[in-house]
């Protein structure tokens, strides 16, 4: 009989484990495999603990990718959130000023570029080049 386990994932929807606190136990306990061990992985956590963390380059690995928030937990979610309780990371999206704010920017830059596009053609054309002094005309 096939057994299949079956854990629903929300696409692209982080970890409620805290990154701060994998991040505290990887640091001095790494070795031993606790920050797997806070995130549900048990079994890899035990190879790591009998390996003391793969002689010391797979708990290299997971500092590193715990620290850039691309460690994952056994239900194969970033662990990603320093706060996985504040629920303005969770349910807000981006506050409506800094997408004003954004929007201006934008604007701004494609001012800049038709200005800078124009100020190119006008240096490119050779009627509306200025005659160099050196030029002499017959």
């Amino acid at each position: 009989m096939l057994v299949r386990w079956y854990r629903p994932v929300m696409a692209n929807a982080p970890s409620n484990k805290s990154r701060a606190v994998a991040l505290a136990l990887c640091i001095p306990l790494g070795v031993f495999g606790a920050h797997r061990f806070y995130v549900g992985k048990i079994g890899t956590g035990l190879l790591q603990l009998c390996t003391l963390g793969g002689f010391g380059l797979w708990y290299l690995y997971d500092l590193i990718t715990i620290a850039s928030g691309e460690f994952r937990d056994v239900d194969d979610r970033r662990v990603s959130l320093w706060d996985p309780e504040d629920s303005n990371a969770l349910t807000h999206g981006v506050p409506q000023e800094l997408m004003d704010e954004i929007e201006s920017l934008r604007h701004e830059v494609s001012e800049l570029a038709e200005r800078l596009d124009f100020t190119e053609r006008l240096l490119t054309d050779p009627a509306r080049r200025p005659a160099s002094p050196g030029d002499s005309a017959t």
